[in-house]
């Protein structure tokens, strides 16, 4: 296949410019055809040698979240604004600065004008389209209203969006702390210890145990510097390979869901995750059935995810979908399945599940804003400790000695 840049000219005169890949030009004449349009001039985009950087970015290289937000939202208003599919397309091709993203665009563009359907080429590509997308816009085209799926799944996409972005802002203070109390504590270790110990044995000092273990550690990260490293890496990349198990990555859910703070961050999260895309697909058409299988997709905590799997189980049994909520307080609170109930007793379950998401991202909101006030007093208390600990340790042998002369 060839890729080529052209220019054509509508019935009514208006031109445009494109790009397609077709096998020649003969091809690209009858994929312009279909669009209600004849070529003007034509180029044929020429190789880059046995190495082409470009097209080694745009295979290798991943699309940023918020990329895919504004092709969604861009999209949808350009198919509002009266342009066709295929025209659309192919100015989000040109527009978009993401060199990934532009070589998909261009690939679903290409196959739109063979005849494909717009989730068809979206689904061809689940590394850079969720399935949530694919079956949004399935739904809209089924159902005739593709501009106003797209705007959803773009709504629905940024408030994710921005809800990762908060939870991992939250966090990002006291992993600083953490990291520069490690450095620290390591140069301290490395520069400051030796040289007391060196009095101290110099002095015949009696050291008491606290301080025997400081040197020892010391003297260990000194003489042993590579090995230490060693040590350091190969206990995270264990931890970082376990966690990608399913074992190990359940463990850490685990943890993280019984943590005095961060565990009601967890519950929250995915309570506004599973409202917020339930609401957005059961908007767009998609039967509820489907709309659960994706929705476990979206849900990243296999404990959030096992009960997403036992509702659809239950709603395929005839039951509510709100009594498998119910059923599992421990995880979802309570006001989710209360909400998930009325809207089933009156109608409104869209509308219920809309409200639960907007509740609990503000929620969200709230929670990561006090996270800081709240882990900072821990913080200080920690630092204090390793100082103190420190502190004594170093100088109650300097305080002995000055005693005996």
């Amino acid at each position: 296949m060839a890729q080529f840049s052209y220019t054509a000219e509508k019935t009514d005169g208006e031109q445009y410019q494109g790009v397609a890949q077709a096998a020649d030009r003969f091809e690209l004449y009858q994929i312009v055809r279909r669009e209600g349009g004849h070529i003007v001039s034509v180029h044929e985009e020429g190789g880059h040698g046995w190495l082409d950087i470009n097209a080694l970015n745009a295979r290798f290289s991943t699309v940023k979240e918020y990329d895919k937000v504004l092709f969604a939202r861009n999209l949808g208003a350009m198919l509002s604004a009266g342009l066709s599919l295929a025209r659309a397309l192919a100015v989000l091709e040109r527009q978009t600065t993401s060199v990934r993203l532009k070589a998909v665009v261009a690939e679903i563009s290409n196959d739109v004008r063979k005849g494909e359907t717009l989730h068809e080429g979206l689904a061809k590509y689940p590394n850079v389209f969720s399935n949530l997308m694919a079956s949004m816009v399935k739904a809209g085209e089924e159902g005739g209203d593709l501009p106003q799926s797209l705007q959803l799944v773009a709504d629905q996409m940024e408030r994710m969006y921005n809800l990762k972005k908060k939870v991992k802002g939250a966090l990002m203070y006291p992993s600083i702390i953490l990291i520069a109390i490690v450095g620290i504590g390591v140069i301290m270790m490395v520069q400051v210890v030796p040289t007391l110990a060196q009095t101290f044995k110099e002095m015949g000092a009696q050291l008491p145990a606290m301080t025997r273990g400081i040197i020892a550690v010391s003297d260990f990260l000194i003489q042993h510097a590579i090995s230490s490293v060693a040590i350091v890496a190969s206990v995270i990349t264990t931890f970082v390979v376990a966690g990608r198990t399913p074992q190990g990555s359940r463990a850490i859910e685990w943890v993280l869901l019984h943590l005095p703070v961060i565990g009601t961050l967890v519950k929250e999260t995915n309570s506004a995750r599973t409202a917020r895309t339930l609401s957005s697909l059961l908007t767009s058409g998609v039967d509820v059935l489907t709309a659960l299988d994706i929705t476990g997709e979206v849900v990243q905590n296999s404990f959030f995810r096992d009960v997403i799997k036992d509702a659809k189980t239950q709603v395929q049994n005839g039951k509510p979908l709100s009594l498998a909520f119910e059923n599992r307080v421990d995880l979802y609170p309570p006001f989710v399945s209360q909400m998930m109930a009325v809207g089933e007793e009156t109608g409104a379950t869209n509308d219920m599940l809309k409200r639960l998401a907007i509740y609990y991202e503000e929620e969200v909101d709230r929670s990561t804003k006090d996270l800081s006030t709240i882990i900072e007093p821990f913080l200080m208390l920690f630092i204090g400790g390793g100082v103190g600990f420190f502190a004594m340790a170093m100088i109650s042998p300097i305080y002995q000695l000055s005693q005996n002369i």
